[in-house]
């Protein structure tokens, strides 16, 4: 709820603060003439527009979790993210078009010295504010208050662009507006691209960031029981819900009841420390006797094969002469199945006893 309240302060604030740029520019942009000025006003607007979705994304994804959505409305954020990052495209469009009309059809504008103050003033209020609002947005982790932010900051270069076409029109009596337009409306193009791949690369599910699976994997391994963390998974269900699942693996030994208590301990602490919903599941070590001499084997032929990043979840069951593990291959390796094989009949050749299945892993997490 404190995130929530902070989100919407900052956006209420970038509301006034547009709304405020807006009235200064328009009667600026009326006294000199100039259409650039005129359309950064009307480009606030939509700062102003951006800030009220932002609001309403972080309400909306702030909703209780509900029977049809039980993981909750957090993704909603990334909706409104890409809805502000498509603001900031039409922004840029806008800007490249009457930009290139400016230079078609040049307009003479007739700026003053207090006119290049508001406008230089105007600069700065909306720079300062937007990079406020960027930090704000990454420490909060909103990509709505990210994409607001980065849409202030190319807006004010926008507004830089006028400034210095200003002067050198006042000193040389030559117009730039329409040059420096073009280039300034390129870079707010870029902004909006970058923000949306992002985003959609969010909604899509991206690799977990390596400094967050080392803290989780750090925390999990404080246990002494626990001898090694495998097939951790991340699934994102906005900024700030997170929900995982691991293997540990444990001591052949160990019973039901010591294993219930291990990992309640573990999905507590991790829960506290770390604010992620956290399953997991077991492993039994199966490295003593015979069974260490078959691990070690495998992994001596694993060695020949450098696509293979890691072997777990090796498990014997002597009844049905079953021996099963997984493989994780990097993401280059085409010839998993292939390989695969191989090292199946070279086990199946040293020892004929068992039969093999090997589970191929995907390479999830560092």
């Amino acid at each position: 709820m404190e995130r929530l309240k902070k989100i919407v302060k900052i956006s209420v604030d970038g509301i006034i603060v547009n709304i405020l740029l807006v009235i200064f520019k328009l009667i600026i942009g009326f006294i000199t003439n100039s259409i650039a000025i005129t359309l950064d006003a009307i480009n606030n607007l939509s700062d102003a527009l951006s800030s009220i979705i932002t609001i309403l994304g972080a309400k909306f994804a702030n909703k209780k979790p509900d029977k049809k959505h039980p993981y909750g409305y957090g993704r909603v954020e990334y909706f409104s993210s890409i809805i502000i990052a498509l603001l900031i495209l039409f922004a840029g469009i806008t800007a490249f078009r009457e930009s290139l009309l400016k230079i078609i059809h040049p307009e003479k504008a007739i700026y003053s010295i207090v006119s290049l103050i508001v406008i230089f003033v105007a600069v700065l209020v909306k720079y300062s504010f937007g990079n406020y609002v960027k930090r704000q947005g990454e420490k909060l982790n909103s990509k709505s208050l990210i994409a607001s932010g980065a849409d202030a900051i190319s807006d004010s270069f926008l507004s830089f662009s006028t400034f210095i076409a200003a002067i050198i029109s006042l000193l040389f009596n030559i117009s730039l507006e329409g040059y420096l337009g073009i280039i300034i409306s390129i870079f707010i193009l870029k902004s909006s691209i970058d923000i949306l791949i992002d985003t959609i690369n969010d909604l899509i599910g991206t690799r977990a960031d390596p400094e967050l699976i080392k803290k989780l994997k750090k925390r999990i391994l404080l246990y002494d029981e626990v001898q090694g963390v495998y097939d951790l998974t991340l699934h994102n269900y906005g900024p700030n819900k997170i929900i995982a699942t691991a293997h540990i693996q444990v001591d052949d030994n160990m019973k039901a009841k010591e294993i219930h208590g291990l990992t309640r301990k573990i999905t507590i602490d991790i829960y506290d420390k770390l604010g992620i919903i956290l399953t997991i599941g077991i492993y039994a070590s199966n490295d003593k006797g015979k069974y260490k001499e078959i691990k070690q084997y495998i992994n001596s032929i694993i060695k020949k094969y450098k696509s293979i990043i890691q072997i777990h979840g090796f498990y014997v069951d002597e009844d049905e002469n079953d021996i099963t593990f997984d493989l994780i291959f990097n993401f280059e390796e085409s010839n998993e199945e292939e390989i695969v094989e191989k090292i199946k009949k070279e086990l199946k050749e040293k020892y004929s006893k068992y039969n093999f299945y090997i589970v191929i892993d995907t390479d999830f997490s560092d």
